[in-house]
């Protein structure tokens, strides 16, 4: 269901990552001063919007990097690896404790049915550029559907943001009379919260959200979302002139047909990027998650704990 889709960690996650700065061109003009007169949050919103959309839709940078998830179920850490056909994820710790031969063994099969099952790795494609096309047309709407103004500047920190930059922060709330194209975008009727633009890079560092309200959609029909509800993406220059998500967390409860219960929370963190080759296909991309996984063994038995461990905020 579309809603599922929109608020699972992955389309976020899918369009952030796909966001690089090379190759695009766009003036960021921030005033040095938030209450400066003469500056339009909503046009600093609408220049940093199209300027990250341009870049999704651009992409060419591939990463691995370093991944941990935490639901009510427990957490888990992966290996992640973009490639060009798909991301590919290997599983190496469940609550922060190294899984066992056996388990390794059965997510590399898992990965290789993958790369040689034509039919599954496109379903995966697939799944993956409609989570994209989602989350975009989530982003593309944030010009329109909220109303900005300035609330402060504050410096960048880890994972949020350029080293050394500085954040301007605006807040947002829904504009009136505002009317979705589509109850992808209907979500953003109820919500409320906060931007942090990287002033120097013109990037969209930090958005904070939560629903003031209740919000249905088909009219009911298709279900709602609890008053309440909140997420949080993060991103960050990984240290190559290239920004990624570095941080998720969201927390949705409501009903889906009326009948089935909907309840999201998870925080994710994401660190440790690294580049890979742009051209690289999935099948490299597995060889490259076990010789890294491999490496992580041989280096200290106990580094997926202690990487999770120093990722949590």
């Amino acid at each position: 269901m579309v809603q599922k889709n929109m608020l699972s960690p992955r389309p976020w996650f899918r369009l952030f990552l796909a966001v690089v700065t090379a190759g695009v061109a766009f003036e960021c003009s921030i005033p040095a001063h938030a209450a400066d007169p003469q500056a339009s949050p909503a046009t600093l919103v609408r220049t940093v919007v199209a300027k990250e959309a341009a870049a999704a839709r651009n992409s060419s940078a591939k990463h691995m990097f370093l991944g941990r998830k935490e639901t009510a179920r427990g957490s888990q850490t992966k290996i992640y690896v973009q490639t060009t056909e798909a991301m590919a994820g290997l599983l190496i710790a469940n609550d922060d404790k190294p899984v066992s031969a056996q388990q390794l063994q059965d997510e590399s099969a898992h990965l290789e049915r993958l790369a040689t099952n034509r039919d599954e790795l496109h379903h995966k494609q697939k799944q993956e550029r409609e989570d994209a096309e989602h989350a975009l047309r989530i982003v593309e709407a944030l010009p329109d559907a909220f109303v900005y103004e300035f609330d402060g500047i504050e410096p960048s920190r880890e994972g949020v943001g350029r080293v050394g930059d500085e954040l301007v922060r605006l807040k947002f709330r829904p504009r009136p009379h505002y009317t979705p194209p589509s109850h992808v975008e209907q979500v953003l009727l109820g919500m409320e919260g906060y931007l942090l633009i990287d002033k120097n890079a013109c990037r969209l560092a930090k958005i904070e959200g939560t629903l003031f309200r209740e919000v249905s959609f088909g009219w009911g029909i298709l279900g709602h979302l609890d008053k309440g509800g909140s997420f949080v993406v993060e991103q960050a220059d990984v240290g190559d002139g290239t920004w990624d998500v570095t941080r998720m967390k969201l927390n949705f409860s409501g009903k889906i047909m009326m009948v089935k219960n909907l309840a999201i929370k998870s925080e994710e963190t994401l660190r440790d990027f690294r580049r890979v080759p742009d051209d690289l296909t999935f099948a490299k991309g597995i060889e490259l998650l076990k010789t890294e996984q491999a490496r992580l063994q041989r280096g200290d038995s106990g580094l997926a704990t202690a990487n999770v461990s120093s990722a949590r905020r």
